[in-house]
């Protein structure tokens, strides 16, 4: 038989237990440090990116806002600007003139309903796009909607509106038999 013997004054404790916690705990510790090491040294890495794209782009900024001043310097002055009011008033006139008038009035062609008359054409060119102010005369309500209807579902003609709409009483034994004079605006696409 044997018999245990404990000569100390405290009996004897392992700590086993308390010293396996804490070493699975320094690990994780460790772990989440390096992970949060990793995190901050990439972040950083980013920033430092975004930092040295930020002062190239500042840096281009500049350099196009010299290079814009000089621009302006350049174009203020008197024989220059006048050069460019000449070339702005000779652009005016040519988008005027490229307008093709043919094709316009063959548009109309196909959509003018009998009793129907154009009175007057004025195209006006605003930016980029052909303005066409129309003065039709209609002989009744009838020939006016056909009109209408058929121009705005033209592909030729685009963001009809009515200025005026005038209704007179017909004469009698005059050429002009028109009932309805009506003044509208169309975009002309065709140009």
């Amino acid at each position: 038989m044997k018999v245990v013997l404990n000569l100390a004054t405290n009996p004897l404790q392992t700590h086993r237990k308390f010293l396996a916690a804490s070493g699975v705990l320094g690990a994780l510790a460790a772990i989440v440090f390096l992970a949060l090491v990793w995190r901050v040294y990439t972040v950083r890495q980013s920033q430092a990116a975004i930092r040295s794209r930020t002062d190239q782009i500042e840096q281009e900024m500049s350099a196009l806002m010299r290079q814009r001043s000089e621009l302006q310097g350049f174009f203020a002055q008197e024989q220059n600007a006048k050069l460019y009011e000449r070339s702005v008033f000779l652009n005016s006139l040519i988008d005027e003139q490229s307008l093709n008038w043919t094709q316009m009035i063959m548009d109309l062609e196909k959509i003018l309903p009998t009793g129907v008359r154009l009175v007057s054409i004025q195209p006006k060119s605003e930016k980029g796009k052909v303005q066409v102010r129309l003065h039709i005369g209609a002989i009744n309500d009838d020939a006016k909607l056909k009109f209408l209807r058929a121009l705005e579902s033209s592909p030729a003609f685009r963001e009809v509106a009515v200025i005026s709409d005038v209704e007179n009483e017909p004469q009698q034994g005059s050429l002009a038999s028109d009932r309805h004079h009506v003044e509208l605006i169309a975009v002309y696409t065709r140009s």
